[in-house]
């Protein structure tokens, strides 16, 4: 019998090998999963921000049209939603690879109880989306009130 050294970490190697062509089968494997994924996982960036009279929601749509996009007011929410379509003169199989997101999206904020819902404004250059959001004018509060004891 020979006697060799002991090396616990050679087993792990053994399993490191094979994760290595587990690895490799994976990616080799058709992309269309992926594609498929991409096309339903399209999620805009937002911003949002406060101002003295308004709250501003900003979100990038880029490649989105106007006609493609609904802003509405469900339950004291803002709902913001719409699609990024393919363009439609490529078609989707000429493409050997397809890195862009496309899809539908739905986004949606709580809205403060002090907006003037009446008067929201939406609008959209160069790939952004703005929504302007009002807020309700405060009654003035008297500082200090003096109250008549009884």
């Amino acid at each position: 019998m020979l006697l060799t050294r002991y090396r616990p970490w050679n087993q792990f190697n053994d399993f490191r090998r094979g994760f290595d062509r587990l690895n490799t089968l994976l990616n080799e494997m058709d992309t269309s999963t992926q594609e498929v994924e991409r096309k339903y996982d399209f999620t805009p960036a937002v911003n949002t921000r406060e101002g003295e009279y308004a709250y501003h929601v900003e979100v990038d749509l880029p490649g989105v049209k106007k006609e493609d996009i609904k802003v509405d007011i469900e339950e004291n929410r803002l709902v913001i939603s719409g699609e990024k379509k393919l363009k439609e003169e490529l078609k989707e199989e000429d493409y050997y690879k397809v890195e862009s997101f496309y899809g539908t999206f739905k986004r949606s904020f709580a809205l403060p109880e002090n907006v003037d819902v009446e008067n929201i404004n939406a609008s959209c250059e160069d790939g952004v989306l703005e929504v302007v959001i009002p807020k309700l004018e405060k009654p003035e509060v008297e500082k200090t009130k003096r109250i008549a004891v009884k």
